[in-house]
This record gives C-alpha cells, sequence and structure tokens, in this order.
C-alpha cells in the first residue's frame, strides 16, 4: 500500500492567521460559512440581458455592464385588491407576459403546488389562473394559452377567453396521474411535470401513469393534534409492479388525445422532448433492466413512430438531458461507450457521425451550442476531484479551456449562449461568480463574497490535503485527509470517516463545504482527523471503476472502506484502535456495513437515514445497479447489513426521520428489530415528520451536537 499525496490545493492562508475555531452553533444556528452564489437570474431572450427577482420586483440587467435597465414587474404598482406575494415567475417566449407562482408548497424532492397569476406588462392587468392550487403552469409558444394539472389531470387556460379547457377528465388519487408524473420518476428520472408544449404551439405531449397496481406505502405524520394523519403514495419497492405509462399527444385543433407507440414493448419512458428543429416528438423507452435505451421519432399528427436512436450497455444507462438537436437533423448526445462520458455527434439517420471528445476523463455536463456550432461543456479532465468549463467545436476541434482555476467552475450560459456566469469555488474558497463571455474572457465580478472570505480569516482552520490511497487489494482510491489542528506528527490522533460511496456519486471534490466541511473543522480543532475516502463504484474515474459494483452493491465498496481504514491504522500519527465512519442514506449503509463487517477495524458506526436491505428500496434506482431481488437474491441480501449485526461489536448509533418519504423509516425498524433479536445494544434516534433531509427549525443543529457528543464519548 502507498499514501503519495498530490499538490493540488494546499492554500494556508485561513490557518495562518485565525484564532477562532469552529462551532457547530456557527454552523447550524448562524449559518456563518454559508456563502450566497448569484441564485434567481433568468436569462432572457436576447440573450443579452437577464431578470432577477428582488422582493416584490422583477429587475431586467445588462450582462455586459451589469447596469439596471428596467423593473419590468412590481407588486406595489398594483392596486391593494391585487397585491400579491409572488415566489417564482417565468415569461412568456415574447416576455410581455409574466406568469407568476404564489402560496408554493412543495410536494416532494421536485414537485409543488401554487396558486398561480398571469401578469399582462402592456396592460398593467393580473388574471389569476386557477382558484384552486395547482402544478407546473407553463405558457404555450405564442404565450395565449397555460397548460397545468390539477387533480391529476390536464387542463388549458385560454387567456383572452379567460376560459378553461380540461384535456383529460380520469386522473384520480393513486391511480391515474396525468401531466404529471409519480413518485419513482419524480425521485429517480428526476422529471416532475410531465407535460409539453411543441414548438409550434399544436400541440401537448404528455404522460399518463396508471398506478393502479402499485403497492402502496404509508407514514404517520403526527403534527400537533390529537390524533396523527396517515399519508398514503404509490411507492413501487425493488421487484414490485411499475406504473403502467403511455406517451400521449392532444392535439389543440381538434381537442382530442392519442396514446403513442401502441405496441412497442419497454417497462419506462424516462423522456419525452420536442425536437425544436421539425417539430417532431422525441420518445425515449426503456427496459426495466435499464441497458437498452430507445429514441422514437413521432410525427405528432399521425402518432406515427420510428426507432431513430439506440444505446446499450452491459450493465446499466443512466438517464440526462444532455441531448441537443442539431439544423442538420442529428443530435449531440453523451455516451460511455468508449469507457468515458464523451460527447457524440449523432446524424440524422441515427448512426454515429463522430465523437467529439475524447479522452481518460469524464464530460460531466453539456451546457448546450451556439449558433456557430461551438458545444459548451464542464469536465475533470484536469482531474477527477475538479471541474472546468470548456468550449470545443462540433467537428472536434479548438477545444478551449474557459476557467482556468484548480477547483470547481460551474456555468450557468445565457440564451444563445452569448454570455456565462462562473461560480467558482475550492476548500478553502466561497462562491467566486464571475461573468464572462462565451471565448472566457471575463467581463465581470457579479459577487466575490469578500466579507466572507474576512470573515473566514478569523478562524483556525486545518488543511485538506488531497491524495491517492492503494488499498491491499491493489485498488487506487481518491481521497481527502483533515489532520487535527496543531498536528504532532509525534501523536496519535483518533480517526472519523465521512462515507457516501453510491453508484456515481463523488465526495472528494475540489470545493467549498459551509456545512458538514465545516463540522469536520470542528472535530479537527477537537483532536480529531477526519478521512473521506471514493470506493470503487463512485464517479470521475470512467466506466469500469463506476459500474463494477453492478449486481454487487454494499460488496466492493464495503472492502475498500474497510482496507482504506486498515491503511490510516498503520500511519505514526494514526490510532488504528480508535477509527469510526458515519454516512448518510447510501452512506448510512455504507457505515453499517463497515461496522459490523469490519468490527475489527471499526469502533464507532453513524448511520443517518440509512437503506438497510435494497430490497426496502425503490425499484428504479435499485434495479438499474442490482436487477430485480428475484433475479439477483445473493445480491441483495449477502450485502445487506440487516444481516450482519451479529458483527458488531462496537458503538452504533441509528438516526431517521418518521416522515422519511425517500428511505422510508421502515430500514431503521427492520435494522432495529434485528439488533435486538441479536441481543446488540446500540442508540436510537427517530425526528418526528422529518424527511430525507431532517432539516427545519432547530433540527440540523440538535442532530449535528448528537453526533459530536456521541463521537466524543466512543471514539
Amino acid at each position: 500500500m502507498k499514501h503519495s499525496v498530490i499538490t493540488l490545493l494546499l492554500i494556508t492562508t485561513l490557518t495562518a492567521f485565525g484564532q477562532k475555531t469552529v462551532s457547530i452553533e456557527d454552523i447550524w444556528r448562524n449559518y456563518r460559512f454559508y456563502a450566497n452564489g448569484v441564485n434567481g437570474l433568468a436569462s432572457m431572450k436576447d440573450g443579452l440581458h437577464y431578470t432577477t427577482q428582488e422582493g416584490a420586483k422583477i429587475v431586467k440587467y445588462s450582462y455586459q455592464t451589469g447596469a439596471r435597465a428596467d423593473v419590468l414587474f412590481n407588486v406595489e404598482k398594483l392596486s391593494e385588491d391585487q397585491k400579491i406575494d409572488f415566489s417564482g415567475y417565468t415569461f412568456s417566449a415574447d416576455e410581455k407576459q409574466i406568469l407568476l407562482a404564489t402560496e408554493t408548497e412543495s410536494i416532494y424532492r421536485y414537485s409543488s403546488r401554487s396558486v398561480y397569476y398571469v401578469y399582462n406588462r402592456e396592460s398593467g392587468t393580473l388574471t389569476k389562473l386557477a382558484d384552486e392550487k395547482v402544478r407546473y403552469a407553463t405558457f404555450s409558444p405564442a404565450g395565449d394559452k397555460v397548460a397545468y394539472v390539477a387533480d391529476n389531470n390536464l387542463f388549458i387556460f385560454d387567456i383572452a377567453a379567460n376560459s378553461t379547457t380540461q384535456v383529460t377528465t380520469d386522473g384520480a388519487l393513486n391511480k391515474i396521474i396525468n401531466g404529471a408524473t409519480d413518485w419513482v420518476y419524480e425521485e429517480e428520472f428526476t422529471v416532475a411535470q410531465g407535460f409539453f408544449w411543441s414548438p409550434n404551439g399544436k400541440f401537448i405531449a404528455y404522460y399518463r401513469f396508471d398506478e393502479s397496481a402499485v403497492p402502496e406505502f404509508s407514514m404517520d405524520i403526527y403534527g400537533k393534534g390529537l390524533y396523527p394523519q396517515q399519508e398514503v403514495f404509490k411507492y413501487p419497492k425493488a421487484g414490485e409492479p411499475n406504473s403502467v405509462v403511455s406517451a400521449n399527444i392532444y392535439n389543440l385543433e381538434t381537442g382530442k388525445s392519442q396514446a403513442l407507440l401502441a405496441g412497442t414493448d419497454y417497462e419506462y419512458i424516462p423522456r419525452i422532448k420536442w425536437n425544436d428543429t421539425d417539430n417532431s416528438l422525441v420518445v425515449y423507452t426503456m427496459n426495466r433492466h435499464q441497458n437498452h435505451l430507445k429514441l422514437h421519432k413521432v410525427d405528432p399528427a399521425s402518432g406515427e413512430a420510428s426507432l431513430w436512436f439506440e444505446e446499450q450497455d452491459e450493465a446499466y444507462i443512466e438517464i440526462d438531458d444532455n441531448i441537443r438537436f442539431l439544423a442538420d437533423g442529428g443530435f449531440v448526445w453523451t455516451s460511455d461507450r468508449d469507457g468515458y462520458t464523451h460527447l457524440y455527434h449523432i446524424k440524422k439517420d441515427g448512426s454515429i457521425k463522430r465523437q467529439i471528445t475524447k479522452g481518460n476523463w469524464e464530460v460531466t455536463t453539456f451546457y448546450g451550442i451556439d449558433e456557430n456550432n461551438v458545444l459548451y461543456y464542464q469536465s475533470n479532465e484536469q482531474h477527477p476531484s475538479e471541474r472546468n468549463v470548456y468550449s470545443i467545436d462540433l467537428n472536434g476541434k479548438s477545444k478551449t479551456m474557459l476557467t482556468p482555476q484548480k477547483g470547481t467552475n460551474n456555468a450557468d450560459f445565457s440564451a444563445g449562449n452569448k454570455y456565462f456566469i462562473n461560480t467558482f469555488t475550492n476548500t478553502t474558497t466561497p462562491p467566486y461568480v464571475t461573468l464572462h463571455t462565451s471565448d472566457g474572457n471575463q467581463i465581470r465580478i457579479l459577487k466575490d463574497n469578500a466579507s466572507k472570505k474576512t470573515m473566514l480569516e478569523k478562524y483556525q482552520f486545518s488543511e485538506k490535503e488531497f491524495f491517492m490511497l492503494t488499498t491491499a487489494s491493489g485498488n487506487e482510491l481518491s481521497a481527502w485527509m483533515l489532520k487535527p489542528l496543531n498536528f504532532d506528527e509525534n501523536k496519535k490522533y483518533p480517526v472519523l470517516m465521512f462515507v457516501y460511496g453510491g453508484p456515481g456519486s463523488q465526495q472528494v471534490l475540489n470545493q467549498y463545504d459551509a456545512f458538514n466541511g465545516m463540522w469536520y473543522q470542528m472535530l479537527a480543532a477537537e483532536g480529531y482527523m477526519v478521512v473521506c475516502v471514493d470506493n470503487r463504484g463512485t464517479g470521475g474515474r470512467g466506466r469500469d471503476f463506476r459500474k463494477m459494483t453492478y449486481q454487487q452493491l454494499g460488496k466492493y465498496e464495503t472492502q475498500d472502506q474497510i482496507e482504506a481504514a486498515q491503511y490510516l491504522a498503520t500511519l505514526p500519527f494514526v490510532d488504528g484502535a480508535r477509527i469510526g465512519i458515519w454516512g448518510w442514506s447510501y452512506g448510512g449503509y455504507m457505515s453499517s456495513n463497515c461496522l459490523f463487517q469490519g468490527n475489527e477495524t471499526f469502533k464507532l458506526a453513524i448511520a443517518v437515514a440509512p437503506v438497510t436491505n435494497w430490497r426496502f428500496y425503490d425499484n428504479i434506482y435499485t434495479e438499474r445497479y442490482m436487477r430485480t431481488p428475484q433475479e439477483n437474491e445473493d445480491g441483495y441480501d449477502l450485502n445487506s447489513p440487516i444481516n450482519h449485526v451479529k458483527g458488531l461489536k462496537g458503538h452504533y448509533m441509528l438516526i431517521h426521520g418518521s416522515g422519511d418519504d425517500n428511505v422510508h423509516v421502515q430500514n431503521t425498524m427492520r435494522m432495529v428489530e434485528e439488533l435486538v433479536q441479536a441481543n446488540k445494544q446500540f442508540e436510537l434516534f427517530i425526528y418526528p415528520d422529518k424527511n430525507h433531509s431532517i432539516f427545519g427549525g432547530n433540527t440540523r443543529y440538535h442532530l449535528y451536537n448528537m453526533m459530536t457528543d456521541f463521537i466524543k464519548e466512543n471514539l
């Protein structure tokens, strides 16, 4: 085994003069380390201006100069009986009307419902869309209509006529959904809005889900009343039936809908997209194993479909929104078919014209393409832990790095890709936001967080060292290490490892972390060493590294974390008898496995909202990596922590929110039962009604105090 330090980032500025040490109150009560970026910018159609919401106003600015150009909406200019408190807005295509969302309430991770108003900038009139809260209100391309979802049905509101057309009528709770998606599509395919206007405004494509056969999951919501309420929703666990989903087109001229792809064999429709170059519809279908993706091109008038493009993989295919349609009839696509995720030019006939980017690195985000056929993307070409923004011609030539800073660069391009806003961070730099022309030339600084930097200089921080660790099995893994403050190489220190470890994830990243990162600094000031290792199965290092855990989630990841801890124990400044590990969600699954299976290596584990057996989790995520329990019984059970509780020797803390709609508290309750029957002592804490993030009010402050106390008492 070897331990070679990479000189990525050893900035000492913040450690040289600081006097204070971090406290949990600083992190989770005063949010002292949280640093704002530039949020809420919306590029305008001309690509030269953007808008922001500033209290009760929507203000227009110039990208080039930053000068305020106009106030496009001001609640104070409305009559008293029309004044509203809006939380979001969208423009019509001609930008003469604004759709305003008020009284917004969250549903699940991406979904919400609101009371909407249409504001006409020319007449100054404000029109209420519907009396009830509705979902996903969206202007038609001409701006004369707004489509939305209410009570699981799709509606179209005609603004001029002030009338509403109901497109579907069979929507019913926990049975039929029109124009929106079910829980598992929203969570795992990241698609919540389920209807899409055609570019010419003549059609609406929409999803229809029949979830009648999907098993129901129920959660008690305790609230503050005398009796709890029960929330019941459809949740397909691994191996269980999915919703029967169809893609449909509604013709506004005929007032009729038709279902598409009749007779086509598929399990999922992960995307429905309009091709704005020819007004055709592109429907993605995928098999249940999620390793065969097909793109079907559909004529919206006739509904006739033809297979356009296919992607297959021995393991699985991840769904994204990286497709961009081209004037030549083809499109740009991302694929890991050569071993790393890269950009491809697909021809009109569905064949590959060329691979645009190449190398042993990954395209991590595809931003788009401009009128000159220049593509803009983010990649980790410099190092797996870093992100930079690049441009490249469609022919694969003239690649240019647009953001040379070492760390993490995230771009937000304007309409037409004339400008981009870059948000840069590294481990010691809070968001530094700059405006650039598309060739990378910096125009001005939008936010430097200078006051936050000044505040940080008052604190003492340990340096985060990035390194590569080679395990006893010969696997080279990315890692970072935070040594105790005032480190003395002649002393031996306890170690807390942080793990997530899930497929395609990365925790070893050169970026600012105002929350967990600062908690680790607090622990370092208390004399703990904190280490994070990205095990096999994580992202940024190519297909083979990422997909080698296929059908065996937890096996190799646990081995890597145990061997990484065993390596740390050989370091002269580590107390090998005092190594702990913690994680959240997939990380809670991992920390549990590590403590139970590595009981000679780990003294302590904290598992927050853990999956304890993949049989309990949703089918799209789980089956993507494991296939079904019926096909892969051993893969599910041999690596499940609830089947290894007899190995528990150290200290174990189990934490969950009772209102977790994602990783159900059922996981923890089943773990508790196994631990009790094995006569194993442990600590348990349940946060009433809190979801997977366990957040709200004093919750995080309480949580991190509790975990800190547990670590101090037992490690």
